[in-house]
């Protein structure tokens, strides 16, 4: 009986193989191309030959050849007639320019430079139980992880927020957003932005993040408008003050013992009829779903955090957080990206 599958085979799997390591080179590939600046390079003056790409940036041509027909052969740059190299198309905001929101060069980085190491210590971490935490892993790391979340950011700041039912017009009117987890200051930067009488409150406990966030925070000339606190929700933002609540990759970060009272506590901070925004992963809870598209991207950060000690929460857990907090509006959901989890909520 014709059941209209594909018979698997031993070579189909073993194909599998050989293309998940020419990924991991190509990673690899393009982490080159991001510290030596070759995308950005090619962005600002392609076409040009590998020996020219080299002169420029005073690398060896030899290395610069190899690597320019390996990206072209993986299609990450086109080539004149001339053998002259460009990037390919969108390349050039995808990984030659850190501003634009679509930049995935951080996201790579973070995988290349922090994951790897991570990745490192899962054999011995696996037989010991060995957690290495987000907090404490200094400046440099929470820049990491904000360049590889920009683009959540600047959607949390031009679309998300702004379509929520009545919020873009408190905002203009002086309305408050406070982001909890805010890192490095990334999304109040762009709030700062796009609502210029918005009051901007950011809260994170860990003080090398809010250190950098001052830092960032003030090189973007927004230092006055921006109020950064250090410590929990409760301790240090008054109840019912704020109109709209944050977070961008930041509930599956909290241990799972405390979410229930952090997401309380961002209840208690929320104006009757406030927004609390959360945008994260949805890990799957069935067998089913681990094998659906869009929870592939989940299944990766759960095992590429996993020795970060985090855990990512279910759809059943996020709406049994909302309504165990005492949110009891309709959970609105969306899934954006290669699988981010939006939820809305109104106190």
């Amino acid at each position: 009986m014709d059941t209209g599958k594909t018979e698997l085979t031993a070579e189909a799997q073993v194909a599998k193989i050989f293309e998940w390591r020419r990924g991991f080179n190509t990673i690899h590939l393009i982490d080159v191309g991001v510290r030596l600046d070759l995308f950005r390079t090619l962005r600002e003056a392609a076409p040009l030959s590998a020996r020219d790409l080299a002169e420029r940036l005073g690398l060896v041509a030899r290395y610069v050849a190899t690597w320019c027909l390996t990206a072209y052969g993986q299609g990450i740059l086109d080539a004149e007639a001339d053998g002259r190299y460009r990037l390919a198309p969108f390349f050039d905001n995808i990984l030659g320019d850190s501003r634009h929101p679509r930049y995935l060069g951080g996201y790579v980085r973070l995988g290349t430079g922090v994951a790897a190491a991570d990745f490192d210590r899962c054999p011995e971490a696996f037989k010991s139980g060995a957690v290495y935490p987000f907090q404490g892993r200094g400046t440099e790391f929470a820049r990491a992880i904000a360049l590889s979340t920009q683009g959540l950011q600047v959607a949390a700041a031009r679309k998300i927020l702004p379509g929520l039912d009545g919020l873009d017009a408190q905002l203009r009117a002086a309305g408050t957003v406070l982001e909890i987890g805010c890192g490095t200051g990334a999304l109040l930067v762009q709030l700062a932005k796009a609502y210029e009488t918005a009051r901007l409150v950011g809260v994170d406990i860990d003080a090398e993040s809010i250190e950098a966030a001052r830092a960032d925070i003030g090189a973007a000339g927004f230092g006055k408008r921006i109020d950064l606190r250090l410590g929990q929700v409760s301790d240090v933002v008054a109840e019912g003050s704020v109109d709209c609540a944050v977070m961008i990759e930041v509930l599956h970060e909290i241990a799972q013992e405390i979410r229930p009272a952090v997401v309380a506590q961002v209840a208690r901070a929320l104006k009757p009829g406030g927004w609390f925004v959360v945008v994260d992963e949805t890990y799957p809870e069935t067998l089913e779903e681990a094998r659906q598209p869009e929870y592939r991207f989940p299944l990766q950060t759960g095992f590429e955090e996993l020795l970060w000690g985090n855990v990512i929460p279910t759809r059943s857990e996020q709406e049994r957080l909302v309504r165990d907090a005492g949110f009891s509006g309709e959970v609105r959901r969306d899934i954006i990206g290669e699988g981010f989890t939006v939820l809305a909520v109104r106190r």
